[in-house]
């Protein structure tokens, strides 16, 4: 397992063995069950999740208990309520397994002594930041911008995979349609 997160850091920075290992010691591994929960709202968020293997979604309750998701994450990928992450305040998101999930964890403190003690992994949080950031502002455009049958066609060509993964109640909550409109688009 070790071995996909040291693969997935190379990606974007070169490591020893040595800082490789300094790296690893800073995260924790952690198994998950489909349903388990690693963020519940209103509680204090302790981790950056990155997945080895699994599926999460990241959700949203409205006043009305409307859920909205506002992320999936599989595998490489990063996940968090990271508003409430960065600054210890209490979530306002969900983060749950849609699959058994095993992920790497680490605590705001680790982040941050890693960051300073090896600037080459503050390097690489601030390019996978940027990457979500423009995720981020890429998928509020498309809610400006696009129609329901857009949305639905660039997530299939961006993320074919999600679509044998993810019931489709969920998927449609993401898309931000009801699940009779996704039927209707897929069909």
């Amino acid at each position: 397992m070790k071995e996909k997160l040291k693969e997935h850091i190379e990606n974007l920075t070169p490591l020893t063995d040595d800082e490789f290992s300094f790296v690893l010691s800073h995260f924790s591994f952690e198994k998950h069950k489909k349903n388990d929960f690693l963020i519940r709202e209103g509680e204090n968020v302790r981790h950056c999740y990155f997945v080895v293997s699994g599926l999460l979604k990241l959700v949203f309750n409205d006043k009305d208990e409307k859920q909205h998701i506002v992320s999936f994450a599989m595998e490489d990928w990063w996940e968090s309520d990271f508003s409430a992450y960065f600054t210890k305040t209490k979530a306002k998101m969900s983060l749950q397994c849609i699959e058994n999930t095993t992920v790497f964890s680490i605590s705001l403190d680790n982040y941050e002594k890693l960051s300073t003690e090896l600037p080459k992994m503050e390097r690489f949080f601030l390019k996978k930041s940027n990457s979500g950031h423009i995720a981020a502002q890429n998928r509020i455009l498309s809610f400006l911008t696009s129609s329901a049958k857009e949305r639905y066609e660039q997530l299939l060509k961006q993320y074919p995979s999600l679509f044998q993964r993810v019931p489709k109640t969920l998927l449609a909550s993401y898309l931000g349609v009801s699940r009779e409109t996704l039927s209707r688009l897929s069909s």
